[in-house]
C-alpha cells in the first residue's frame, strides 16, 4: 500500500482502530492515554477499546502455574492476529523472553516512563525506616532477590492482582507496605501514595520497566503509518536492547533478572544487567556501552552466561 493511499484513508473520514489490552484499571488508564495521544495525532481516527480477560487476571496462584507472565500478552496479541483488533497494548516488562514474539507482529514503542519502583507505606515510612519483620508485599522475583539481600530482616508477603488490588492489601493493613512500579502509579493517579522512590542503584528496575508497547500486524502499513508519530527512538532502542537481552538469557516468570538500557546526553547507548538466585545470596553484572541495540543485549547476555548465569538462572526455574 503506498503512503498516498494510506493518506487519503485517514484524510476526510472517519476510521475506527481497535486497540486490545487487559481490562484491569491499570491497563484502561494506558488505553486512555494511547486513544487521546491516536486522536492527538490522527483526529479523523476514532479508536476504540477491546478488552480483554486472560486467564491470569482470575487466577490467585502463581502465574508459573498458568504458564507465566505469557498468559497477560498471548491473548491480547491473540486478538490483533485473529483481526478483532487492530492494536495490542502490552506493558514491555509482562513479555516474557522465554517464549517467541507471534510471527507476522511487530511492536513500536512510545516514550518511556519512569523505571523506578516505588514504597508505599501507609504509615508513611522509607524502607530503611521499616522494624524487622514488617511485611512487604510483592511477587516480583526480581523485587524479592533484591529485597531480601539489602534488607533481610523485612518478611516478603506475596501478593498478586492487579496494583489497585495491592494498594488496597496495604491500607486494610494485610500487608505493611507494597513495592509497585512507579509509573504504574502515575498511570493510576496515584502516585502520592509513595513514600519511597526507591534509587535504581538499590533496586535495578525490571527488564521493559515503564515502557508501553504497542503490537500490531506487521503487515498492517495503515496501522503502523498511523502509530509511527508515538514511536520514541531513545525508547525503542532501549526496548530493542533490553528484549534482546532477555531473549538471550531466556528470562521465564521465575527469573530474577533486572537490568536498564538507556542514552546518554550524547547519545550513547548504556545497558546494565543483573541476575540473582531466588533469596538474593548470590548475584552477576554485566554493562556495556555500544551504537547497536541487538548487539549490545546480546553481548551483555553473554557475559552473564560466562559467568554462570544459566546455572543461576535454572535454580530459579525449581524454586
Amino acid at each position: 500500500m503506498s503512503t498516498a493511499a494510506v493518506d487519503l484513508r485517514f484524510m476526510g473520514m472517519t476510521h475506527h482502530i481497535r486497540i486490545a489490552s487487559r481490562a484491569s484499571a491499570m491497563a484502561t488508564a494506558q488505553v486512555n492515554w494511547l486513544m487521546k495521544e491516536i486522536t492527538r495525532t490522527s483526529p479523523d481516527v476514532v479508536p476504540e477499546f477491546v478488552p480483554i480477560t486472560t486467564v491470569g487476571d482470575s487466577w490467585a496462584g502463581p502465574l508459573a502455574e498458568v504458564g507465566g507472565k505469557g498468559v497477560f500478552t498471548s491473548a491480547v496479541a491473540r486478538a490483533v492476529l485473529d483481526g478483532h483488533a487492530d492494536i495490542a497494548l502490552h506493558c514491555a516488562k509482562d513479555m516474557p523472553g522465554d517464549e517467541p514474539e507471534p510471527a507476522g507482529t511487530l511492536c513500536l514503542y512510545p516514550q518511556r516512563g519512569d523505571v523506578h519502583d516505588a514504597l508505599v507505606d501507609p504509615a508513611g515510612r522509607k524502607l530503611d525506616d521499616l522494624p524487622a519483620g514488617a511485611r512487604i508485599g510483592t511477587s516480583a522475583p526480581r523485587r524479592i532477590a533484591q529485597l531480601t539481600a539489602s534488607h533481610s530482616h523485612l518478611t516478603v508477603v506475596p501478593v498478586r492482582g492487579n496494583a489497585d488490588t495491592r494498594l488496597d492489601l496495604a491500607h486494610a493493613g494485610d500487608v505493611d507496605a507494597v513495592i509497585l512500579a512507579r509509573a504504574g502509579l502515575r498511570r493510576l493517579g496515584r502516585e502520592d501514595e509513595a513514600t519511597e522512590i526507591i534509587d535504581t542503584a538499590r533496586m535495578m528496575p525490571a527488564l521493559g520497566a515503564g515502557q508501553l508497547a504497542l503490537q500490531i500486524r506487521a503487515d498492517d502499513q495503515l496501522v503502523l503509518d498511523l502509530l509511527a508519530p508515538l514511536s520514541d527512538a531513545a525508547a525503542t532502542r532501549a526496548a530493542l536492547a533490553e528484549r534482546t537481552l532477555l531473549r538471550a538469557l531466556a528470562g521465564h516468570c521465575h527469573a530474577p533478572i533486572a537490568g536498564h538500557a538507556y542514552t546518554d546526553a550524547a547519545g550513547k547507548l548504556h545497558l546494565a544487567a543483573r541476575v540473582y538466585t531466588p533469596d538474593g545470596s548470590a548475584m552477576l553484572a554485566a554493562a556495556r556501552t555500544g551504537p547497536d541495540p541487538l548487539t549490545l543485549g546480546t553481548e551483555v547476555a553473554e557475559d552473564l552466561i560466562a559467568q554462570g548465569a544459566n546455572k543461576l538462572l535454572a535454580s530459579s526455574r525449581r524454586s
